[in-house]
């Protein structure tokens, strides 16, 4: 618990917007002010406390809930419906905590907020309060969102158009940019969320929170600081699996799952290092059924043991006697304790949807991928995997969008024996000279 005679430098909020992947890069930036002596709470909407936080709380981490306007869940509305309710009730909900907060001994200095909570920013003036956004995906797709913002990326864009030229990134494919900036008329709501939502008043902001790291993404980071007071704080990941500064910091954060976590650690000391192939698409994404049968087939036919997530309700999607015809090579699973599996020794690729979390997460612990980026911003961390940081391979679809067997195939085999491995291996022994 946390200490009542401890002497802070300041009291920052912290306000996740209610997603798993949104809540747990916060709470481990949390976890780093709190070892800088900064006095730290999270602040979650009461359903998202009542449901999974009060459940899984940081021990360390004090919660504080507002309203946003939905406390009993059961959200059946537009998202533009939803984050305008929690625009008019989470004002005033967070107003009256700040308001609560001035009378203890350390009253609020800085509020750190979700990009897509633009509104905390008025709250934050209001009480003369540091106001700082988090961007939680990377760099390059913020800088995107940005020129797109700014008027200075017409859209829609054509596919098979001319490359297209955003500073500070490499040449772009229509095919590398968010999904939904190349179909006209079909994401129009996601775009005003991605675009408009999180960036209409980034130019208040005091600072700009991004989740990555300087060494990764240089030219981009410095060409965005000419023009706003941007910081790196990530990867955010436990300390110890990265420089160990923080004892005992294993933990992630929150699961909306419920991770398999005995099974799949027992499963993968029985097998050989580098050789098992994970396979996870995140807490959202969901793939057809003819998709799952290929990538089924895919895994099969790469002769490798692989360890595949596969939520409950996909299930019904896996190709008939699947499970029986892989029970010695494969092991399926309905959740998994991430990072713990790719840390593993045994695993030797990950096949991802390139969402920035389990991007982040396998460039930290060095695990190549096989890339099948699914929608919005999964597209851009698939190109820069393949092409910038050369971490692996990403799959081709054909012309009806489903990537086949072959080619899952084809890419596994290659980063877990091919060419890209011998690189690797050459990089890591140049590196130890």
């Amino acid at each position: 618990m946390e200490s009542e005679n401890r002497a802070y430098r300041g009291h920052c909020l912290i306000l996740p917007y209610p997603l798993q992947g949104h809540i747990n890069p916060m709470l481990q930036f949390s976890k780093r002010l709190q070892s800088k002596q900064i006095k730290v709470t999270l602040v979650a909407t009461r359903h998202m406390f009542n449901t999974t936080i009060s459940e899984q709380a940081v021990p360390s981490i004090p919660v504080e809930t507002i309203s946003d306007g939905y406390d009993q869940g059961n959200i059946k509305v537009s998202p533009e419906v939803c984050l305008e309710r929690f625009r008019e009730v989470g004002s005033q909900t967070l107003a009256e905590l700040i308001e609560k907060l001035r009378g203890t001994e350390y009253p609020v200095d800085c509020i750190v907020y979700d990009a897509f909570l633009p509104w905390v920013l008025k709250v934050a003036k209001r009480f003369g309060v540091v106001g700082a956004v988090f961007f939680t995906e990377s760099c390059a797709v913020y800088n995107i969102y940005y020129h797109v913002y700014k008027g200075l990326l017409d859209l829609p864009l054509v596919d098979g158009s001319e490359r297209s030229c955003v500073a500070g990134l490499p040449p772009l494919e229509t095919s590398d940019l968010p999904s939904f900036l190349s179909v006209p008329g079909s994401y129009l709501p996601i775009l005003g969320l991605a675009v408009n939502q999180q960036l209409w008043n980034v130019d208040r902001v005091d600072f700009v929170l991004c989740n990555t790291f300087y060494e990764l993404e240089k030219e981009v980071v410095d060409w965005m600081a000419k023009f706003m007071t941007l910081r790196t704080i990530g990867p955010t990941i436990p300390s110890m699996f990265l420089d160990k500064r923080l004892q005992d910091d294993m933990e992630y954060g929150l699961s909306i799952f419920k991770p398999n976590t005995g099974t799949c650690m027992n499963w993968l000391e029985e097998r050989p290092n580098g050789s098992v192939v994970y396979v996870s698409f995140g807490s959202l994404a969901e793939l057809g059924v003819d998709q799952m049968e290929e990538l089924a087939w895919g895994l099969v036919d790469s002769n490798c043991h692989f360890l595949w997530v596969v939520r409950s309700k996909e299930e019904a999607k896996l190709p008939k006697d699947f499970l029986g015809e892989t029970s010695e090579k494969g092991l399926l699973v309905s959740w998994c304790p991430q990072l713990q599996v790719l840390a593993h020794k045994a695993i030797g690729c990950f096949v991802t949807h390139c969402g920035w979390n389990s991007t982040l997460e396998a460039l930290s612990l060095g695990v190549p991928m096989v890339a099948m980026p699914q929608w919005t911003d999964q597209s851009t961390n698939a190109k820069y995997i393949m092409d910038v940081w050369r971490m692996g391979l990403r799959v081709r679809c054909n012309d009806k969008g489903i990537v086949r067997r072959e080619e899952i195939e084809h890419c596994v085999r290659e980063v877990m024996d091919g060419e890209r491995r011998k690189e690797r291996d050459e990089e890591k022994c140049n590196q130890m000279e």
